[in-house]
């Protein structure tokens, strides 16, 4: 028979029980993403059929909600204290898959499969295209993997893959009918080799995730951020391509100034202050 316990027992066995599930909530969070990243490869599939544009929008959507996720589980890791080499392991697998391999897939039957059916050369720049990001992106992520304590946490090296995919999606969203001229289907490669070599560039992207010791700056940061919120219901679908452009040329432009000696932004440190850097 079973001997019944003492309420301090059950109270020790309630505690064991919520520790275990901190350290598994981070990672379910993260397969949250991987679920986003699989359901966009699915709506990639099934705009096969009639009204493709409303499975483009869906596929976008989703890389979009990975994003969210895969920005979750790290802050969540964080803030419970339960970060663990198994986490950020799962972690980088996931961004492969959700911002790799899922927006590759996406842009390859948004933008080359129908064209391509009656044009080869788009067909085959199309897929060479979609291979780049996802090339592109994996060495990212490695590079990323290896470079943990020796770069500054305030900045990424390289485009992140989250911010790749989600300039592929913004263009989706904003155009989720399916390129009908050759040349807008080029334009659309030529995008995809641009995300990608952005991501492998040694340019500096600041990363927002690293709040400042300055409450000047954190209040500005806090001011850009709402109207950045404001702008969405005055923009809709063309807020996220917006948004990206000025994300994109607003990080080189602080780059080439760094060249030409502007420092009203400190530049990169070449040693991180600190142990780690937050994950992607």
């Amino acid at each position: 028979m079973k001997q019944r316990m003492n309420p301090e027992e059950r109270r020790e066995r309630r505690r064991r029980v919520v520790a275990r599930s901190k350290f598994a909530l981070p990672s379910a969070i993260t397969l949250l993403s991987v679920l986003c990243g699989f359901s966009s490869v699915v709506m990639s599939i099934n705009a096969a059929g009639e009204h493709p544009g409303v499975y483009f929008l869906w596929g976008a959507g989703l890389l979009l909600a990975a994003g969210v996720f895969d920005g979750l589980d790290g802050r969540i890791a964080r803030a419970t204290n339960t970060a663990t080499e198994f986490g950020v392991q799962l972690d980088s697998l996931a961004d492969v898959l959700s911002f790799g391999m899922a927006p590759a897939i996406l842009a390859y039957r948004y933008g080359f499969f129908q064209l391509g059916m009656a044009d080869p050369q788009l067909r085959a720049v199309g897929w060479g295209a979609s291979f780049f990001f996802v090339a592109c992106g994996a060495l990212r992520l490695a590079r990323f993997n290896v470079q943990v304590g020796s770069v500054d946490s305030r900045f990424f090296v390289g485009m992140p893959i989250p911010a790749g995919a989600a300039c592929i999606a913004a263009v989706i969203l904003c155009w989720p009918d399916a390129p009908t001229q050759a040349w807008v289907a080029y334009a659309f490669a030529a995008l995809l080799f641009l995300v990608g070599l952005l991501m492998v560039s040694t340019v500096r992207f600041p990363s927002f995730k690293k709040r400042s010791a300055s409450p000047r700056a954190g209040r500005l940061l806090t001011l850009a951020s709402l109207l950045v919120l404001a702008m969405i219901p005055i923009l809709r679908e063309r807020f996220f391509v917006y948004f990206f452009a000025a994300f994109i040329l607003g990080s080189l432009a602080m780059n080439l100034a760094w060249k030409a000696g502007w420092r009203g932004v400190e530049p990169p440190m070449k040693k991180s202050a600190e142990p780690g850097l937050p994950a992607e």
